[in-house]
């Protein structure tokens, strides 16, 4: 009897850490770009549609996002404070309390900031 509640009390707390879902992470926005996601006939010509594309710097790793198809969205402001939660290969945030979803098209580390050049202090 002891070994049965010992393992349906495992049991429980295992689905309940597995329910709580992906935590929020903080990111900031650091570049944007328009590229070519598809194109949609006209009578006389194909028309190319853009996708916004960014990147999310996330403490030492850069995360490129992708639309998941060509829509009308405002643009995400440079330098944006989002907080982020990562779900396979799709970011999702809010903005301006609306919840988006991107696809992540890549994944990175984040270069180091600039070396600093060592002085060198020679008497001649």
């Amino acid at each position: 009897m002891k070994e049965f509640l010992a393992v349906f009390v495992a049991l429980l707390l295992g689905g309940t850490v597995a329910a709580a879902g992906p935590k929020p992470q903080p990111g900031t926005i650091i570049s944007h770009t328009s590229v070519a996601c598809g194109t949609k006939k006209s009578k006389k010509q194909d028309i190319d549609l853009l996708c916004q594309q960014y990147v999310v710097r996330s403490g030492a790793t850069d995360y490129t996002i992708r639309q998941p198809k060509p829509a009308e969205q405002e643009l995400i402001p440079l330098n944006s404070a989002i907080q982020f939660t990562l779900d396979k290969s799709k970011m999702k945030f809010k903005l301006n309390g609306t919840s988006v979803q991107f696809l992540v098209i890549s994944q990175a580390a984040a270069p180091s900031g600039p070396a600093t050049p060592v002085s060198s202090d020679l008497k001649r």
